[in-house]
Parts: C-alpha cells; sequence; structure tokens
C-alpha cells in the first residue's frame, strides 16, 4: 500500500452518510473506503476495450479521406 497521502476534501454531509454506510462492516475508515471505491473505479476504466483496433481505425481514415473530411 501506498505510505503517502494526499488529502482530499468531500462535502461534510456525504462523510457523514458514508461513516453510516461502514458502521458495523470490516471497512475500518472513511479514507479506507473511498480509497477501495476509486480503485475499483479506475480498474475498470483501464479494463474497458479500444472503441476501434488499428484495422478498423484505418478504414474510418480511409472512409473520411474518400469522403474529403481529412487530406
Amino acid at each position: 500500500m501506498d505510505k503517502e497521502f494526499t488529502a482530499i476534501s468531500i462535502p461534510t454531509s456525504l462523510y457523514k452518510r458514508i461513516e453510516e454506510t461502514i458502521k458495523g462492516t470490516e471497512t475500518a475508515s472513511v479514507s479506507s473506503y473511498i480509497v477501495g471505491l476509486l480503485r475499483e473505479a479506475l480498474s475498470k476504466e483501464e479494463a474497458k476495450p479500444e472503441v476501434f483496433n488499428a484495422e478498423e481505425e484505418e478504414k474510418v481514415k480511409e472512409r473520411l479521406k474518400a469522403l474529403g473530411y481529412i487530406d
């Protein structure tokens, strides 16, 4: 786990909602809950497939050239 930290501000009302959510769970703190959510969101984002593979992208470029949109 990282040993360096930085502070991030969130609304107090949201902090209190998270406190209520984690009450009675194994989550140690609001910070650890938020870190877990951010890691999960980032891993999902990184796992998204490419919109186009290289071959498809080349076909799109060729079509745009043929239509006169790009040189």
